[in-house]
């Protein structure tokens, strides 16, 4: 998927559907990790593009809550 398409669904996303799509990313970190250390597979680039949409995530959550705490304070 692209850079573009990726960030305009992560956009559309619900902070909920955020969260679950994060700890389904770090659960695929986890075994792409584990499966590394093993020796079973060489895949460094899926383990970085997994790397890159967690932090797009995390941005994209931090983003969204600033948002909202600076609405709630300026009322």
């Amino acid at each position: 998927m692209k850079k573009r398409e990726e960030l305009e669904k992560l956009n559309g996303m619900s902070d909920e559907d955020l969260r679950e799509e994060a700890a389904r990313v770090k659960e695929s970190l986890f075994r792409l990790n584990f499966k590394l250390a093993l020796g079973e597979m060489d895949a460094v680039k899926r383990l970085r593009q997994e790397k890159r949409t967690l932090a797009r995530l995390q941005t994209l959550m931090t983003q969204r809550q600033l948002a909202q705490q600076a609405t709630t304070q300026g009322k």
